[in-house]
């Protein structure tokens, strides 16, 4: 019944959503879509290419039975629920916030901004996001929407698949870039990221690595709110204006979710 009170409310939101943006289009005969592109933000999971955060459970796709032997094929997936492109629940730091299977069909369907931090992150890999680099991006686009997903396109994404992505030093210190803590304080006391909001990033975490306390990923999940992470094609996604509405299993007392992350793009 939660399950599918929650594509219910999926359908509604996305379904309201197009219905604003196009008007008439239906009376039209013209697809309800027809006004937007769909956009997808997930890497796809291969054993041979999945980079996996160190001390998760190893990724592995074991063939169970060939269409020639046994008349369908079918796979047999292992992973954590953190793997590849995924989302996390705001039970995944907090023993008294929701698990994916409680949260809400609104919390996975979000208006969605972009922060390009390529130039800083390419010139330090532990560069965080400071409130001042939020307030020049709103100078330039306008006010981040409350209850929004704040995504960070650091260019991490470029590196998946490969070593250079979890990015160690000769110490086996692992550097990617991230939000600072004092940004992600004021996304929350500002109302911008709102009772229901996200983080986003294309790398593992939306902290830097060096934040071994994952101090912003337990701010962020504390009051509700969730992360989308090793997001993909972010040059795909504007600045301002699209959606993304998140996918992936719903595992009961779940942490999060190996996902499929779309974004609805207005078509220019």
């Amino acid at each position: 019944m939660r399950r599918r009170s929650m594509l219910a409310g999926v359908a509604t939101a996305v379904g309201g959503m197009i219905a604003a943006g196009s008007g008439s289009a239906g009376a039209s005969g013209r697809s309800p879509l027809s006004g937007y592109r769909l956009v997808n933000l997930a890497h796809v999971n291969d054993p041979d290419r999945t980079n996996v955060y160190p001390g998760d459970p190893a990724f592995t796709l074991t063939t169970v039975t060939t269409v020639p032997e046994h008349g369908f094929y079918l796979q047999y997936a292992q992973q954590g629920e953190h793997t590849g492109t995924h989302w996390g629940a705001p039970a995944h730091f907090n023993d008294d916030q929701p698990y994916a299977d409680e949260l809400d069909a609104e919390d996975l369907f979000l208006a969605a901004v972009k922060i390009d931090v390529r130039q800083q992150a390419a010139r330090d890999a532990d560069y965080e996001v400071s409130v001042a680099d939020l307030q020049r991006w709103e100078k330039q686009h306008g006010r981040i929407p409350n209850e929004a997903a704040v995504v960070l396109w650091t260019g991490w994404e470029d590196r998946w698949g490969t070593p250079a992505f979890f990015n160690y030093d000769a110490a086996g210190q692992m550097h990617q870039p991230g939000f600072s803590l004092e940004a992600v304080q004021w996304l929350v006391n500002t109302g911008r990221l709102g009772r229901r909001g996200a983080l986003g990033t294309d790398t593992f975490s939306p902290e830097s690595a060096l934040d071994a306390e994952y101090q912003v990923s337990k701010l962020l999940y504390r009051e509700h709110r969730i992360s989308l992470e090793i997001l993909a094609n972010l040059a795909e996604l504007p600045p301002t204006g699209a959606h993304i509405l998140v996918g992936g299993t719903v595992n009961r007392r779940g942490s999060g979710s190996p996902a499929s992350i779309y974004a609805f793009v207005p078509k220019r």
